[in-house]
């Protein structure tokens, strides 16, 4: 089967390189455009009050990449700063921007979201600590609202924007390639806006004989309202979609 990334291009070109590596055909199909903030000075504020921080929380690794992007000359990780991670991804950025590895705080186990996050944290001392989170213009508060809670100090911090793709020529060629075939390929999605942008583009189309992998629950919960016929949680990274790929689709999933 042909792997469809659906991530933003700076993070869905380097897995389809690591899935062919694989021996996996795969293409990158971006259904998120990332781009800067409106306002940078949010950011700007963010580094300048960055010392008085218990932690700084980071949605994911376009979040880490915008918000590095505005580093003051020389500044260095604070020690006693934590840098939260929701998953591998995140946490490589953090590491290639020089967060060292005794500040990061990120999941256990196979599932990377913002509820694992929240059980390595869970256990410190927040009462009066102060939090800023660093995501989009828009994005979940599940995290923000545990962290208040348990007595923190929340505040937002938006470094970048989401918006729906401009698919090319090329793009545009794929989709039709996928609706023409959809048994051939298996779509790899990594949020739910992404899920809700393929219906903008394809609005009449149907997923019924389609496969669809998701590393959280809500967003396979997505890929079946948009009636993707087989869809299972996988992890997202390369191995996990590669073996994903090989197994192909549950049998009784696809309606002949």
């Amino acid at each position: 089967m042909r792997v469809i990334v659906t991530r933003p291009r700076a993070q869905a070109e380097p897995l389809v390189a690591q899935l062919q590596r694989l021996g996996i055909d795969a293409v990158a199909l971006p259904l998120i455009d990332i781009a800067p903030a409106t306002d940078p000075a949010p950011v700007q504020a963010a580094w300048r009050e960055l010392d008085g921080l218990a932690l700084l929380m980071f949605v994911s690794a376009n979040a880490v990449q915008h918000f590095m992007r505005q580093r003051p000359p020389g500044r260095h990780w604070p020690d006693q700063v934590l840098a939260g991670s929701t998953g591998p991804g995140t946490s490589a950025a953090l590491r290639e921007a020089g967060v060292p590895r005794a500040a990061l705080v990120e999941p256990q186990g196979v599932v990377f979201d913002s509820e694992a996050l929240w059980q390595q944290l869970r256990g410190r001392d927040w009462q009066g600590r102060r939090v800023r989170v660093v995501r989009g213009e828009d994005g979940r508060d599940w995290l923000a609202e545990q962290l208040r809670a348990a007595g923190a100090e929340i505040d937002f911090v938006a470094a970048y924007r989401r918006l729906p793709p401009q698919p090319d020529a090329a793009a545009c060629a794929l989709l039709a390639a996928a609706r023409a075939q959809p048994r051939q390929h298996l779509w790899a999605f990594g949020s739910s806006q992404a899920v809700s942008h393929l219906e903008g583009l394809a609005p009449l189309a149907d997923w019924a004989q389609a496969m669809a992998v998701a590393p959280h629950p809500r967003i396979v919960a997505a890929a079946r309202r948009l009636g993707f016929g087989a869809v299972r949680q996988v992890a997202g990274d390369a191995e996990s979609l590669a073996a994903a790929a090989r197994e192909g689709p549950p049998i009784q999933s696809l309606a002949p």
